[in-house]
């Protein structure tokens, strides 16, 4: 099953920018779709959503594994 990803437009505050873009320029195998999929998604489970999908995604995004729908897209491409 291909997951489906939805953009979003978010505003957040200065500072936690700056610390997400600190964070993502000194480890550089995170990307700001993976950190905000894994901060997400634990959010979620730490707060009463028991889907196995949810618990999927963040599992992936820490241990950095790409989407379904990237890896298609990757295959594609290539």
């Amino acid at each position: 099953m291909v997951q489906q990803s939805v953009s979003l437009s978010i505003e957040i505050p200065e500072e936690l920018h700056a610390s997400v873009q600190h964070y993502l320029d000194v480890h550089s195998g995170w990307s700001q779709d993976r950190l905000f999929c894994a901060a997400i998604s634990l959010f979620l489970m730490q707060n009463g959503v028991t889907h196995r999908q949810v618990s999927r995604i963040y599992l992936d995004s820490l241990f950095g594994q790409q989407p379904e729908n990237s890896k298609a897209m990757s295959r594609s491409s290539a």
